[in-house]
């Protein structure tokens, strides 16, 4: 047996159940190994306050969160020390690739995760998956000089696999495939790992792990017992601009469609069971009372509609007290859609817009979504009493302040019942990354990547000052006119 202790880097100041979390140490505990869980989403000096960001640029409703949550005033530090201390773990993990992919955090979690391993004293390995290692492996010792392994693509395997060899003391790096490390100082990287293709292999998600206050969320307004869950992995798309695009070309799936899907996308696609899912879903209502499933899949419509409908009849069947947020893509969304979400108990959609110009979305950023269907899709879900959420980005490379303008007169025009607005982000070996480096947007490399917190654009065209403000006042000037635009402008600038 051995010892495990996951890491959550978390920064955002509000509980997160990180997918990778529980699907990690679920598949260890099954297997025999000893997990804990060390969590810094609530050391005030660690973190930064997104609840209170996004609720005073309108993008959330206020709540009496913080008032619910116990904040920790030790160090953050000193008590990752002391954990570290008591438990003696052989292995300490911090970053993964989950359905979530680079939201809430996820992708720069490989980067705090160096930050704090890199302020303590330890004897066990260090290991990291994630986004970053998935996209370049080869120059992660360049940059996260405090971590000794890192695992591209899907990491709950070949973790597992390092655990087992642990606790015969066999370990051999160079039989374990997706692994990235360094013999006689030189880096060797290892041969892929195939792709997960039956998640039930991982066994029921432990939520068991996190602390109860993490469930906490603030919803619509309301106070809501939640988690982050995935129902399926991957992506039929390949958006320039979208991270996933960098685990599709780790898995080889890079071969791209005209429309901008890849080819072979059922090998790509994955999914849970009906009846795996469920009994998660059952678990999860009943043991620790979660009314809100946050389904993170990257395009829910895109799940096998046989899976979805057995799930939407067990679901009928029960006395489930929940609801689901999903995100999906406007083009899936017609009337028989909606009655399957309706049987599903979703009360949420979260769909991109990104930003108004169609012919900017498909000649830049290789992503095909119709006008007129993203207004259809809309007004589909209103009628249907489903809350709609638009996913609006600024900042995109050879954007200017006129596209972002343009991008609020289109949200008018859909009328969301909620509205989010990200920076755009760097993401490391995707095509927009690539172009926004060749155009001087940013570095050759970003720290601090995350596009509802900050901008890093270093463009003159539009300034990140400018870009701030209309993080700050998006949701304000789709709800109002223009007309107070030049003065408040000047007084955010002073």
């Amino acid at each position: 047996m051995a010892k495990i202790l996951l890491i959550n880097p978390n920064k955002w100041g509000r509980g997160i159940t990180s997918i990778w979390i529980a699907s990690h140490s679920s598949i260890l505990k099954k297997n025999g190994h000893q997990v804990r869980l060390f969590d810094s989403s609530f050391y005030e000096d660690w973190n930064v306050d997104e609840t209170k960001y996004n609720t005073d640029n309108r993008q959330y409703k206020p709540t009496h969160y913080h008032k619910n949550i116990n904040y920790n005033k030790n160090s953050v530090i000193e008590d990752l020390q002391k954990e570290i201390d008591e438990f003696d773990p052989d292995i300490i993990f911090g970053s993964a690739i989950s359905s979530h992919i680079h939201g809430e955090g996820e992708y720069v979690n490989i980067q705090y995760f160096n930050e704090l391993v890199g302020k303590i004293k330890k004897d066990s390995l260090i290991i990291a998956g994630g986004l970053q290692p998935t996209a370049n492996s080869q120059i992660m010792f360049e940059k996260f000089l405090s971590i000794d392994c890192f695992i591209s693509g899907e990491s709950e395997l070949p973790l597992l696999e390092i655990s087992n060899a642990l606790s015969y003391k066999c370990i051999d790096f160079s039989k374990i495939a997706g692994l990235t490390y360094k013999l006689d100082g030189k880096v060797k990287v290892n041969h892929r790992q195939e792709i997960i293709s039956d998640m039930d292999i991982i066994g029921h998600y432990d939520y068991s792990i996190f602390d109860d206050q993490v469930f906490l969320r603030p919803y619509n307004g309301a106070l809501i017992r939640a988690v982050d869950y995935e129902l399926s992995r991957g992506c039929i798309y390949a958006c320039d601009y979208c991270v996933e695009t960098t685990i599709q070309k780790y898995y080889g799936f890079e071969k791209i469609s005209n429309r901008g899907t890849i080819y072979r996308s059922k090998s790509y696609l994955r999914n849970k069971s009906a009846k795996h899912i469920f009994q998660e879903l059952k678990i999860l209502n009943q043991d620790f009372q979660i009314k809100l499933i946050r389904c993170q899949d990257t395009n829910f419509l895109t799940i096998d509609k046989s899976v979805l409908r057995e799930l939407a009849d067990h679901i009928k069947k029960s006395n489930l007290d929940i609801i689901l947020y999903i995100e999906t893509r406007p083009e899936g969304i017609n009337s028989k859609t909606i009655e399957l979400l309706q049987a599903l108990k979703v009360d949420g959609v979260g769909m991109g817009v990104e930003l108004s110009s169609q012919n900017f979305r498909e000649e830049k950023l290789n992503r095909f979504a119709d006008q007129n269907k993203i207004i259809k899709a809309f007004d589909l879900l209103k009628k249907a009493n489903i809350k709609r959420t638009a996913y609006n980005i600024i900042g995109l490379p050879e954007t200017d302040e006129e596209d972002i303008k343009n991008t609020i007169r289109f949200n008018r025009i859909i009328q969301p019942d909620n509205i989010t607005v990200a920076f755009y982000s760097p993401y490391m070996g995707t095509a927009q990354e690539i172009k926004a480096n060749s155009l001087n947007y940013f570095g050759d490399y970003e720290d601090n990547v995350d596009g509802q917190l900050r901008t890093l654009n270093k463009s003159t065209k539009i300034p990140s000052h400018i870009l701030n403000f209309y993080k700050r006042y998006f949701s304000y000037f789709v709800n109002n006119s223009f007309r107070e635009l030049h003065d408040f402008k000047q007084k955010y600038i002073k």
